[in-house]
Order: structure tokens, then sequence, then C-alpha cells
């Protein structure tokens, strides 16, 4: 077989596997092991989330984010109970009422500032309780970073969590790029996590230079009946070592530092060549691995041929680029360079 892809700005879904990532899933690929979880390499990795995210880290693998966000809400939610998240959340736009549907929960969209939720206007349904008639309010979901590429700041995250305790609710961080909030606010996850007090995380690993699979994990909850949860929403991988051994060696190998900040610098580079010659204006601020400029709608063909990427925003055409492990400047230049000749020709 010989396909020839070529790198685009669409997603860092779409780059391949990491080459450190790589080398490990060869290594493991020998002989016979314990299958479902019950072997050494799970148990490694179940360990190494405690001593590098939280000591209270419990962890499960799961094939997608999707899972991991459903399985996250499971031990948090009964039917007749809802989750605040904002209108552009992953959650309420982006996983075909997977929740609605495996849970029989109610999502309740909340507008987003720069991709935060705003509070003032979560609080207007944070009401009725007790009340037989109203879906009652149990979960407030955030997503870290947020779909725009934005990081709620430690200080933000406090106001979340008084926010949270206020109401009696719980947290659930939606951490599919989780890893470049860290590295962002210059603080340890252990650090983010003590602040915000989450019950759950989906912990992203595909997005992250991994194969495949994520982590879902849990603080101060009994976890005894997830196991059979997550069979249920057909998550349990058999081979399960292969997923562990791949977020070994993103922890023990720094890729959890080293590919959120090759990511933000490309970002951050492509941020400033635009600025510093006025090409385009960008909606958000980038805190992450993506730019979100706004751009004439003739350029979306030729900039399409230069380098694949997607329209965030159809009604202000707002685009989204993102990097990834494996983006280099020569790529960004090259881009940059097609957009200085479409301005020049207009």
């Amino acid at each position: 077989m010989n396909y020839k892809f070529k790198k685009s700005l669409g997603s860092d879904n779409h780059s391949g596997v990491h080459p450190e990532i790589l080398r490990a899933l060869m290594a493991i690929n020998h002989s016979h092991s314990h299958s479902y979880g019950s072997d050494e390499v799970t148990k490694k990795s179940q360990k190494l989330f405690k001593e590098i995210v939280h000591p209270e880290a419990q962890s499960l693998l799961v094939f997608n984010g999707t899972a991991a966000n459903v399985l996250s809400l499971r031990p948090l939610l009964k039917p007749f109970q809802s989750v605040l998240c904002t209108d552009i959340s992953h959650l309420n736009v982006d996983e075909c009422g997977a929740p609605e549907s495996a849970l029989g929960t109610k999502l309740i969209s909340i507008p987003s500032v720069d991709g935060k939720i705003d509070l003032t206007e979560a609080s207007k349904y944070c009401i009725r309780k007790g009340d037989q008639h109203y879906s009652q309010p149990k979960v407030l979901s955030i997503t870290q970073p947020t779909e725009v590429g934005t990081c709620y700041s430690l200080d933000e995250l406090g106001d979340i969590r008084d926010f949270c305790e206020k109401h009696q609710l719980d947290l659930h961080i939606d951490g599919a790029r989780i890893s470049y909030a860290p590295h962002y606010l210059k603080c340890s996850f252990k650090e983010m996590i003590d602040i915000a007090k989450p019950k759950t995380i989906s912990f992203g690993g595909t997005k992250n230079g991994l194969l495949y699979g994520e982590a879902v994990l849990f603080f101060g909850i009994d976890i005894t009946e997830m196991k059979f949860h997550r069979k249920q929403l057909m998550q349990l991988p058999s081979k399960m070592r292969f997923m562990a051994s791949q977020f070994i060696t993103f922890f023990e190998n720094d890729l959890y530092k080293t590919i959120p900040e090759h990511g933000h610098k490309m970002a951050k580079y492509m941020e400033k060549l635009l600025k510093d010659e006025q090409l385009l204006d960008i909606a958000y601020p980038v805190q992450a691995n993506s730019v979100f400029p706004k751009i004439p709608k003739s350029w979306t063909k030729p900039l399409k041929e230069e380098s694949f990427f997607y329209i965030w925003d159809e009604n202000d055409w707002v685009v989204r680029w993102m990097c990834s492990f494996d983006t280099g400047k020569e790529e960004i230049e090259n881009f940059v360079q097609k957009i200085r000749s479409l301005k020049n020709s207009d």
C-alpha cells in the first residue's frame, strides 16, 4: 500500500501517531497478556494518572471522546436531571445526542463568551429545586481548553467551583485537549484540578498524538459500578494494554508537555505572521493550538487547496486552523504566503 496523505490545518485528529507512541505500540506487541484491563501495563497507566495528573484520579480507558463524555456523566446524573453546558460545547453540538440517548438526561445550552460559559446566564436555570415538573440541574460541564482554543484561567476555574458549590452542581471537564491548559496557565494538572474540583474529566489522547484512546478520570466517586457501564456502552477494550501503553509513553516521555508546547508555539507563530502584516482579523485569543480568523469567502477554495481546514462560523465566515504535534514552521509560512498573494490580488 502506498497511500499519499497531505498535511492539513483541519484538525489534530488528522495528524498521524506521534513516533514515540508508535514505537511504544511496537515494543509491546509481543507474546501474550491478560485482556480487559487485568494486565500490568494498564495498572501502570492507572498509577501514572495518579502521579502525573492527580493523586485522587481513578481512571478508565475508552475508545473515543463521545464515550468519555457520556461515561463521565453517568455516575453524576439521574434521567430526570440536567447538564448545563455552553451553546458551542462538543457535548451539545457534536455528540449526535449521545448524552440524551444513553443517559436520558437533558442538556441545557448556555450562551458562551470566547467559548466560556456565562455563569450569570447559567444561574437563570438553577431554579425550581424539587419541582417535579422541571428537569433538575445537577452537572455543569465546561471544556478546557474551549472549542475556540481559549483557556479558563485559574481565577475563572475558582469562580466555577464556587458557582457549583452554591448551586449544588457537580463539575465535569471535557478535556479533549486538556494538556494544553496547564501549559498555557503555567501550572500543573494538580493545581488546576485542586482549584476547579471536578468530579469527572474526559482526558484526551487521540488529539494529542495517540493512535486512539481517551481516559475518564473520577474524583471522590465510588467507581465500582463504572466498569459495568463502560461495558454496556461498548467501550471495553479487550487488548487494553495497547491503549494503556500509549498513555504510559505520553506521561513518561513528557509528551504531555512537549506536544502542547509545540502546538501552541505553532499557532502563536501563525497568529504573529497574520497580525504583523495585518493580513486577517482573528476572532479569539490564541491560547491552545488553534487560530480562528475571519476570511473572505472567495479565499476559501484556493486556501483549502494549499491546506485543508474547516469553516467554523458560516454566518461570519470564521474558519479554524488547527496545529498538531507535527506542524512545521515552513508549512505555516507557505500557507501565510498564499494568504499574502490572495490579499495582494484583491
